[in-house]
Formats: C-alpha cells, structure tokens, sequence
C-alpha cells in the first residue's frame, strides 16, 4: 500500500520539537510504501546528528517554506498558502497513493490533502493537531466575520469528506462529533510520547545535569515547550516571583524558544530563581523533565485551547513528573483521575504560587503523583501502541 502524507513540517530527533511524525512513519515505512510530501523548516534547526533526518524507507518531496513563531499574521498566512500549493502539487505528480493522510495544523495542509485526495479519487484521513479555525480566531488573527465563517465553512467541508478524522485529544473529539460528524467516523489518538526515548533519563544522566547547571539543593519547577502567545507565560513570571518568598529554594527553569523570549531573558537577569536554558533535541529533553520536581503546561484562558494536547503533558508523565495543567478540560480531569498532577486556573498567577508553595513542601505527595503519571504513561502514551492504532485505520480506509 501507498501512503502519502501531508505535513507543513517535519522534525527528527535532533529537534527542540516533538517527534510524532517521525515515530508514526518509521513504523508505517516497515510495512508500507510512504511519501512525506513536508518543507525544509526544521531541518536546520537539528542541534544533534544522532538520528537520521528520515526513518529508512520513507520517500520525501520538500518545499523550502520559512516559518517561525515569531512570525506575524500576514507573513505566516503566505507561509500556510506557499505550503499548500506545492503539497497540491506534488500529491498530483507521485505515484498514485491509495491513502492520503493530511496533518493539521494549518489547516491548509489538510485542505491540500483533500483537494489530492479528490482529484485522485482516493480517501484521505485527517488528523487534527489543533483545533483551527476556532484557535487562530481566538487568538485576533482572523478579525473579518466574513473570513470566519468562510474558514468555518471549509473545516467542516474537510471533516465531511474525510474517511476518518483523528483528534489529538477527547475535547477535540467532542468538538468535532458536535458539528455533526458521525461517531464511527472519529477515533481520539492521543499525542503520545516516545517511551523509548524516555528511558534515557537515568537516575546518572539527572545528577550529572544538575551538576552542569548547579542545581543541587534547588527545587526546579519546568517549563518546556515555546514562548508563544498562547502560552500563558506572563502567568508563569508572575507565579514566580510571588514564590519565591514562599520557597526560597525553588528555581525555575524556562527552556525553548519563541515570541516571549525577551520577556524571560530580562526576567532572567533581573531575578536569580529564573533561569532560560537554550533550546534541546527531542531525545535529551525527557532528562530534563526527570531533573524536575514538577512541570507546568500552561495556555491562555481561552475555551479553545481546553482541547490542547501538548507534547510536554506527555513526556513530563512519562519519566515520573508530575503535571500542573491550566485550563479546565480534558488534561484537568486526567490529572485529576488519575492523581498525577494538579490544576490551578489560567488566569490566577497567586492561586499557582500558593499550590507550588504547598508542594515545596510535600516530596511524598510530589512522589506518588510522578509514580501514577509514570503508569498511565505506560499504558497510554506509547508511540509504538498509538502507530499501530494508526496504521489499522489508514489500511481500513484505504480498503
């Protein structure tokens, strides 16, 4: 069989990014003929060079497409459009595929996998990252009403002509069922994380990185993802400085990259507790989360954005470090059931100094909530386990 996926970006990892893709491929490319039609946006952002930039067997057709969160509104519609006219292209010129799998976001992307898909008259499956338009609307970056409902319009076109549609998350799934979508045609797949990986974070790879940064007798509370607007991370400064009084021995550590970088780095030089640690590849990060004795997954207050599923959930859980969630949807209730984490509401930065402050002082509770993080991790979030769910629904439809 012929799988042609279309993805805007594509990451290793060597990457400070989330690896998704490329676990899923590798092992679809073991059994199956696979065609990444993608651009070259992260390939010069490899800090390593210890995984080839493609798993074996999958052809690759790029675009060189800039990108970058920094970007603003008009510069990354024109990326978003650039991408999709040469994806539209080139999935009319490979070899016939007998399935098609288009990645949002953005949602450009999908809508060029579905144009292919029609064209070609072959199905397609479509797998939701985020939740667009409803997250870019949110945000101010679409003001036109007009605009908006055109965009609305076309999302529910793409779910219509979908054989299958894969949320990131069950809100995401919700969302999509509540536009009239048949159940049987949804299946929620969660993020995941790279089990594999994350057992590189022994208990000898931790102790030699809090030597390297000095951290011994510190408390580190970790934020690792992008700096981006939605990120929540003015909550995260104002947090900070209310503990510190609290919990003189707490440090914080911001690791990434993106639009409040200067924002943590004046805060950096101002205040000691606060440290910006530069960008890593995938494969080190979960060493940083295991160095943690708690991580943050912070976004806005916005509705949209209860249905995230960020990758940083996932890997902190999986190598035992509890989670402290923001918004009030599918990743509250999961810390909650599953005794793994914490909420505290996105817009009230006293209301997480105090519940950092109770947890400074509470290693047995902080313990016990890493140990069921890690077993919900094993069960739920391996990559491995996610591809073949994966791979069954794309060899369904594609029969």
């Amino acid at each position: 069989m012929h799988i042609a996926v279309f993805s805007q970006y594509h990451t290793n990892p060597d990457c400070p990014a989330t690896s998704r893709h490329y676990s899923l491929l590798a092992q679809m490319a073991r059994v199956h003929r696979v065609t990444l039609i993608t651009t070259t946006t992260w390939e010069a952002q490899r800090l390593t060079r210890e995984f080839p930039w493609l798993p074996e067997g999958v052809e690759m057709r790029t675009a060189a497409v800039p990108y970058d969160n920094r970007m603003g509104v008009l510069r990354r519609g024109v990326s978003f459009g650039r991408y999709a006219a040469y994806a539209l292209r080139e999935g009319l010129r490979i070899a016939k595929p007998d399935v098609i799998w288009g990645i949002s976001t953005p949602l450009t992307a999908a809508w060029a996998a579905a144009q292919v898909a029609r064209w070609r008259r072959v199905p397609w499956v479509f797998e939701v990252q985020d939740l667009w338009p409803a997250f870019p609307i949110a945000m101010g970056a679409v003001p036109s009403r007009l605009a908006q409902r055109g965009l609305f319009a076309l999302e529910k076109s793409l779910y219509q002509s979908a054989r299958h549609i894969l949320p990131l998350s069950p809100d995401m799934t919700a969302y999509v069922r509540d536009l009239g979508i048949p159940a049987e045609k949804i299946t929620t797949v969660l993020n995941g994380t790279d089990l594999d990986l994350a057992a590189a974070a022994t208990d000898e790879a931790v102790a030699a990185l809090r030597r390297t940064w000095q951290l011994e007798g510190h408390q580190v509370i970790l934020y690792a993802g992008t700096f981006g607007r939605a990120n929540n991370i003015p909550l995260l400064l104002e947090a900070a400085i209310q503990l510190a009084p609290q919990c003189p021995r707490a440090v914080w550590l911001f690791m990434g990259h993106g639009f409040h970088a200067p924002d943590l780095a004046a805060a950096a030089a101002r205040y000691p507790f606060i440290r910006v640690v530069p960008p890593q590849p995938r494969h080190a990060v979960f060493t940083w989360f295991r160095l943690a004795e708690v991580s943050v997954a912070p976004f806005l207050g916005l509705p949209v954005l209860d249905a995230n599923s960020p990758a940083k959930f996932y890997d902190s859980l999986a190598v035992g470090t509890p989670v402290i969630v923001t918004n009030p949807g599918w990743t509250k209730r999961f810390v909650e059931q599953y005794r793994c984490g914490w909420y505290s509401p996105a817009d009230n930065a006293t209301a997480l100094a105090e519940l950092l402050a109770q947890l400074c002082s509470a290693s047995e509770q902080l313990s016990l909530a890493g140990m069921h993080g890690r077993q919900i991790a094993q069960r739920e979030f391996d990559r491995q386990q996610i591809g073949q769910v994966m791979l069954r629904i794309l060899e369904d439809a594609a029969s």
